[in-house]
């Protein structure tokens, strides 16, 4: 819920430009998003008013009971009847927020981005270091042979998807409740925590665990929340913002590097170069130098050919 503070213009363009000179000055940044990070891609959310467990599922389950595990087992036509109304977007495009993170990761400075989504959203704008903690609908298998399946494929079947080689039940890849999260992108999104410089967290409520926890693996509090509601990790971050996950980080990161910078790091290559190519100039200077000193000290060593005495010569033509 925005803040009463946060209404005032000039306090929220002071924020703008804070995490502006927060990101410049950031070499080592790691993202971690929910879902209201895709709300402007008009993929609801979970917990706000509007969001799905607020809604009617379509049938006589609550959407929360609807996807767990054991309900999946007990109930595949239930389920799959919810999920393809409820939790596949085919038509949704990746927002400003996406493309925002993306461009930071061109830069350099973003290395991480953990999602709670499922949406695929992030790769579809052009990150590659995406770690998916609850999976992807993009990603579906056979739960009996293992042959992986597309979101085409799940949306197209009628009722329950089977497995058309083995007619074995297809499900998404994607984490349900009662299930374990993946220990490696556990492992992956807490490393990526410890080593970065500034956290950014948006579009979560943080009550889900363990994402939830990451924040207390830093040993700084350059933390930035970006949330339209208020969470338990507020008070203890170095700058909140209440407001539109997409428009802030359009705002704050840079549609192009500056000619300035690009400047910078193209003369810093061109010094590395001319560095490397006296470096190499000169031990092959010293490499020859040092060849001619010894070819010389070779020669100096070698004994010369003596020529016959003039005596001797006399005496050789005298016998003969």
């Amino acid at each position: 819920m925005e803040t009463r503070i946060d209404r005032f213009g000039s306090v929220r363009d002071d924020k703008i430009k804070q995490l502006k000179e927060l990101i410049a000055e950031s070499k080592y940044i790691v993202f971690l998003g929910g879902a209201g990070v895709s709300t402007e891609s008009g993929i609801p959310d979970f917990r706000s008013g509007a969001g799905i467990y607020n809604t009617e599922s379509g049938t006589k389950y609550r959407p929360i009971d609807i996807i767990a595990h054991d309900f999946f087992m007990e109930h595949p036509e239930d389920f799959y009847d919810f999920y393809k109304r409820k939790l596949i977007y085919p038509d949704a495009k990746p927002n400003k927020a996406h493309k925002a993170l993306a461009r930071l990761e061109r830069q350099g400075k973003l290395k991480a981005i953990i999602t709670q989504n499922i949406d695929n959203l992030h790769q579809e704008a052009g990150s590659k270091c995406v770690i998916e903690l609850h999976g992807s609908v993009y990603r579906n298998y056979c739960m009996d042979c293992g042959k992986k399946f597309n979101t085409e494929y799940i949306a197209s079947q009628e009722g329950v998807p089977h497995c058309d080689k083995c007619g074995g039940i297809v499900r998404p890849d994607i984490v349900l409740y009662e299930e374990n999260l993946e220990h490696e992108n556990v492992d992956n999104a807490i490393k990526a925590v410890k080593k970065c410089d500034l956290m950014i967290i948006a579009g979560t409520s943080l009550t889900v665990y363990p994402a939830a926890t990451f924040a207390q693996f830093l040993k700084h509090n350059r933390i930035v929340i970006i949330n339209k509601s208020s969470t338990y990790m507020d008070l203890k971050a170095l700058l909140t913002i209440h407001d539109n996950v997409g428009e802030v980080l359009d705002k704050v990161v840079p549609k192009r590097v500056s000619k300035k910078t690009t400047a910078k790091k193209t003369a810093a290559k061109k010094t590395t170069k001319k560095t490397a190519s006296k470096a190499s100039t000169a031990k092959t200077t010293s490499k020859s130098t040092s060849k001619a000193t010894e070819t010389k000290k070779a020669t100096a060593k070698k004994p010369s050919a003596k020529k016959p005495s003039a005596s001797k010569a006399k005496k050789d033509e005298s016998k003969s």
